[in-house]
């Protein structure tokens, strides 16, 4: 990847600079999110709630609606949000600066307009203030260059979210979009049920909590704060003992006390010579953490090719390179 390539694809973005820009599309997310939430069936965890990366912007995926469905698509090329109906009829919207409250009626008008009715609780979460979207005067902004870069991030992300998530054969979740925390993330499961949630997001019952958390997981996202440029993350539910003291990589990763997680500056990734493998060496060292303290099952919820049994798959096409059957994040 020449320096060019790679300045597209891990573009710079002080999360200062874009702090108006990203408190509106916050709450614009969530809006969308929640229409999604309203329509489609429960699946575990709140599957069913994220957005998912697309290669234009953000989208909800179909959403069944009687004998048909819509999806709704934030994109961040031409700058609108489109409605698409499976009967064949849409409606655009621009993004543009706008209030919260403002984006919040057309959006409902555009779907009326459809005949999709949908209501939904009409205050965010996970935030605070939580002003109810209707009377949301206050976030307005929106720079289209600051909400391409952000979406730019998200697609080098999401592409190595999904390498890693490859790795894994036991239980885990999409790489999704969650817009109550604004965050990108990709879930593995241990197959074993976790301690109850004491839930404590603002705005948010704690019975929502008690169910992302009903089991053992080990998780990892990337969300914009944290550090100058937003951060990687990664977390395990519950955390085993010594987790904090766990040696991770690269270098520049460390343990955030007050978070409870490992952290990794974006900065930091999108520097190095390698962001890929930067990144993958933090998510797998930090998955060691969490499956090798709490003694996970590797030999049962880690992929490896049935060509070469004792090679992971993803790291099979490393040819001339002799690896072990479960290599630790700082083997590179």
């Amino acid at each position: 990847m020449t320096a060019a390539e790679r300045a597209n694809a891990w573009p710079e973005l002080n999360v200062e600079e874009w702090a108006s820009t990203r408190m509106t599309l916050h709450m614009w997310v969530q809006i969308v999110g929640k229409i999604r939430l309203a329509r489609a069936p429960m699946v575990n965890h709140w599957w069913q709630v994220p957005l998912y990366v697309s290669s234009r912007g953000l989208t909800t995926s179909a959403i069944p609606y009687g004998a048909e469905a819509f999806e709704v698509e934030f994109d961040f090329i031409d700058h609108v949000l489109r409605i698409s109906c499976s009967s064949g009829t849409t409606r655009t919207l621009d993004l543009r600066p706008q209030t919260v409250a403002q984006f919040y009626s057309e959006v409902m008008t555009a779907l009326d307009s459809l005949s999709i009715p949908v209501s939904i609780w009409p205050s965010p979460v996970e935030v605070e203030p939580a002003i109810p979207f209707a009377e949301d005067d206050v976030h307005r902004a929106y720079d289209a260059d600051h909400a391409h870069r952000f979406w730019r991030q998200l697609i080098s992300a999401n592409r190595v979210f999904h390498d890693f998530r490859a790795e894994f054969i036991g239980k885990v979740s999409p790489v999704h979009f969650f817009w109550g925390a604004m965050d990108l993330a990709c879930t593995r499961f241990s197959g074993r049920t976790a301690p109850m949630h004491k839930g404590g997001a603002p705005h948010l019952a704690d019975w929502v909590m008690v169910e992302a958390y009903s089991h053992e997981v080990s998780s990892c996202g990337f969300w914009p704060g944290g550090s100058t440029e937003g951060s990687f993350y990664s977390y395990a539910y519950p955390a085993p003992t010594n987790f904090d003291s766990w040696s991770v990589r690269p270098d520049s990763a460390y343990y955030g006390p007050g978070l409870g997680e490992f952290l990794l500056p974006y900065e930091a990734v999108r520097t190095s010579e390698a962001p890929e493998r930067t990144l993958l060496q933090f998510l797998r060292s930090t998955y060691d953490a969490a499956a090798n303290l709490a003694d996970w099952d590797h030999a049962a919820l880690e992929a490896h090719s049935p060509l070469m049994p004792s090679v992971p798959v993803t790291r099979a096409l490393h040819v001339g390179k002799e690896r072990p059957a479960h290599p630790r994040g700082d083997d590179f």
